[in-house]
């Protein structure tokens, strides 16, 4: 049987005496997870088992207050976590294309870098001092004296020599010496020795060659002194450097011992300034050279500086990193270049940190939808997941798009939680598709979209309002704005026993409201305050919605709300658009005769019916023959139309109209225009619940009240869609003075009793219908259409 609702059943409002404050200033503030506990358990969960693949997937709406929840839940946890890593890339001596990454405690880094620089501004004013000092340049002249006197003894030798071989000897430097022959202790000059023949002239010139191999010889060992000598300066270079350096770096050596891979890059950097100790003796501003030249021949110790990637302050927590736009080199790095006469040049200097270093040690959480939409960052995520370590390597590089000179940076191990945060839809897909994200995030947090509205979750909903007023620094609200707000929200999730934790809708309701009581120049955000927020949104949002009903005022779009017409209905529907949802009437129009149990679906057949639309027909068909025709041939054709209907039309709510247009048109009844009907059936006639349900009766009544606000309307509602009932104001005072009735029923012969003002009638001992009923008249007609095809057709075969 229908039900009639009352006035209590159309909106459950929320008892403001509930709330024992004055103000929402009095209360405490409480954290945002508070509503979300199953989804923090999976949280935490995920943060605290230790075994590789546990990462977390949150899922929910936009807007459901999933990130804030996360965040500030995280940064809790952190608080109580082991202090995350610093690190650092130094030069690789050895080999400068593959730089040396240096894991520190929290605090460290920093401190490490400023030691190696001081270090090297040490240096840079102590070596020059050390080589200009009396003891080295004592040295270098004991080493000088010991090989010129070397040297002088080997000219002294080759010039008693040359008196022997009766030769001139005149030695202009070490690797230049020219001789001429001597007879009677002159010395000859060119022309002489030419007009010299015969026997003494080869005597003279044997004794040239002879001298000349001594001189050679001799000439060799001054060579090998010179290189001896050098040999002698440059280890007393060294020593010198060694003995000067050796000391300052002993000092740091010995403050990092517990690191050997400071201890192995500190031994290696003080061999690279033994070596090229002269980078640090060299002063082009004595050398004469322009300003603007100088800079060219400016030894560069950039190879001597620390890279500091990622540093933290002393004991600091695990990072909470959230990054927002996740492409590859921020998610993981990158190597700058810069261009050097037209050529791309980079150095250890410019390796860049990403969230995955920033996050190290902590949390880093992302957008799933952002990750996905960038190229190649979600394949590098799960590659430095898998492989526990984050490699920095160039996309342009790998992928050959440019060839030049890059890095190949000494992996970090990855020790991190990684929160991904998206849609439901995404996680189901992926989980889905992509083998590697189940292996990678076995842990998913579903963040509920609405909490049951007790009394409980009402003093709950409170302090979460008040904690949102005092964190934006809006005004106080008093309880009765406290009560509109849990009942706008009840509204928001279409049901009268639930909230929304939407924190965003909610978020914007108080900002607005808030706007509002200021400008009314008031202390405290109130009731009104909400209301207005409510009416001034709808009146930026509905202009489409006034033009319809303007459309159906005139005429142009065909709504009858009098009279009664057989095979003719309103349905009702709601259309959604930016966020503002209203309802709408639809003229669904049934006509039948004889056929072969068809019921054609005029809007399928144009395609511009939906699959769900299409669904909801043939039921209907089905519950036509079974319940009308179980013994004997359907022998009927149905057309069934949306009548004005130009787009798409989709979803099964309004099954049961059409199925109450067909009733009439078969058993010539006529429906009462001023019902309106929504609600779906199964195959045996239950009608079922269907969403959108507050704006379908409003729109109807919005409609109605435009035509005559003085007659009386109704429409029928799925008895299941009585708890999703949040009715506005108006329509409460129309039900409650009689001029609008909402009935709620259970099958489709309660619906037809209501439209026809006849009994639907159930069927006898005998299985048949009382014949002034209802289904009495269907079968009737049913029986004759069966009659009057049998007739045809043996007129046909005779």
């Amino acid at each position: 049987m229908p039900y009639t609702l009352e006035v209590s059943q159309l909106y459950h409002t929320c008892n403001s005496s509930l709330l024992s404050f004055e103000t929402t200033q009095e209360l405490q503030m409480t954290d945002e997870y508070v509503w979300h506990k199953g989804a923090i358990e999976a949280v935490d969960f995920s943060a605290n088992i230790e075994q590789d693949g546990y990462n977390l997937f949150a899922m929910g709406t936009t807007g459901s207050g999933k990130f804030s929840t996360i965040m500030s839940y995280l940064k809790n946890k952190a608080k109580n976590g082991a202090s995350p890593s610093d690190w650092c890339y130094v030069n690789n001596f050895k080999d400068p294309k593959k730089p040396i990454a240096i894991q520190m405690p929290s605090g460290l880094a920093f401190v490490f870098k400023d030691d190696m620089y001081e270090l090297i501004e040490l240096l840079k004013g102590m070596l020059p001092a050390v080589f200009e000092s009396n003891s080295y340049n004592n040295e270098l002249e004991a080493i000088t004296k010991k090989y010129v006197d070397k040297e002088a003894e080997i000219f002294e030798y080759l010039q008693e020599e040359a008196k022997k071989y009766d030769v001139a000897m005149n030695s202009a430097s070490r690797s230049r010496v020219t001789f001429a022959p001597v007879i009677d202790s002159k010395i000859l000059t060119a022309e002489e020795y030419n007009a010299i023949k015969g026997e003494e002239k080869e005597n003279i010139k044997h004794k040239i060659d002879l001298f000349e191999k001594i001189v050679k010889e001799q000439l060799q060992k001054v060579s090998e002194l010179s290189k001896a000598q050098q040999k002698e300066f440059r280890a007393l270079e060294r020593k010198i450097t060694q003995e000067s350096v050796e000391s300052l770096i002993d000092e740091i050596r010995n403050k990092y011992s517990d690191f050997e891979k400071i201890t192995e890059y500190l031994n290696a950097l003080q061999n690279d300034v033994v070596r090229h100790v002269k980078d640090f003796l060299v002063k082009p501003e004595e050398m004469g050279m322009p300003p603007f030249i100088q800079e060219y021949y400016t030894p560069s110790f950039s190879r001597y500086k620390v890279n500091l990637l990622i540093s933290h302050e002393k004991n600091a927590t695990p990072p909470v990193i959230f990054e927002d736009n996740p492409i590859h080199q921020n998610l993981i790095g990158a190597i700058e270049h810069v261009s050097q006469v037209g050529t791309l040049v980079t150095d250890f200097s410019m390796i860049k940190p990403g969230a995955l270093h920033k996050a190290n040690g902590g949390y880093l959480i992302l957008h799933a939808k952002k990750l996905l939409m960038q190229p190649f960052a979600y394949e590098e995520l799960k590659r430095a997941l898998h492989s526990k370590e984050i490699r920095i390597e160039s996309l342009a590089q790998q992928y050959s798009f440019i060839s030049t000179t890059t890095l190949e940076p000494e992996p970090i191990p990855l020790n991190i939680k990684i929160v991904l945060i998206g849609e439901r839809i995404l996680y189901y897909l992926l989980y889905q598709y992509d083998p590697d994200f189940q292996e990678l995030f076995k842990v998913n947090a579903d963040f509920e979209d609405e909490i049951p509205r007790s009394d409980d979750n009402i003093q709950l909903y409170a302090k979460m309002i008040g904690t949102m007023a005092k964190r934006d620094k809006l005004l106080p609200l008093t309880p009765e704005a406290v009560a509109r707000v849990i009942e706008q929200s009840s509204r928001e999730v279409s049901h009268s026993t639930k909230v929304s934790t939407h924190l965003r809708t909610l978020s914007d309701l108080l900002k607005e409201a808030d706007y509002w009581s200021k400008k009314n120049n008031k202390k405290v955000i109130d009731a009104d305050d909400v209301n207005q927020v409510l009416h001034t949104r709808m009146q930026r949002h509905n202009r489409i919605q006034m033009r319809l009903y303007e459309l159906i005022d005139e005429g142009t779009i065909m709504i009858n709300v009098k009279g009664s017409v057989v095979g003719q209905i309103n349905a009702l529907s709601y259309i959604s658009m930016g966020g503002y949802s209203f309802g709408i009437a639809s003229r669904i129009t049934a006509r039948t005769r004889i056929g072969k149990g068809e019921v054609i679906d005029i809007e399928r057949k144009v395609e511009l019916g939906g699959p769900l639309h299409s669904k909801g027909v043939m039921i209907l068909s089905s519950y036509l023959g079974s319940t009308y025709s179980p013994n004997m041939p359907l022998s009927l054709w149905a057309s069934l139309v949306f009548e004005q209907s130009y787009n798409l039309i989709d979803g099964d709510s309004a099954s049961s109209t059409e199925l109450y247009a067909i009733l009439s048109s078969l058993s010539g009844l006529a429906i009462k225009q001023n019902i309106a009907v929504t609600g779906s059936i199964n195959q045996f006639g239950e009608i079922q619940p269907i969403g959108g349900v507050n704006e379908k009766i409003e729109g109807f009544f919005d409609i109605c009240m435009r035509q005559d606000p003085q007659a009386s309307y109704g429409v029928i509602i799925p008895y299941a869609n009585v708890k999703h009932l949040m009715l506005k104001e108006q329509l409460q005072e129309a039900v409650k003075n009689g001029i609008f009735t909402i009935y709620a029923v259970k099958t489709v012969n309660d619906g037809i009793s209501i439209l026809t003002g006849v009994e639907a009638g159930e069927v006898d001992a005998e299985g048949e219908f009382p014949p002034s009923c209802v289904n009495g008249l269907i079968t009737a007609k049913l029986r004759e259409l069966s009659k009057i095809s049998k007739e045809f057709n043996s007129i046909k075969r005779a």
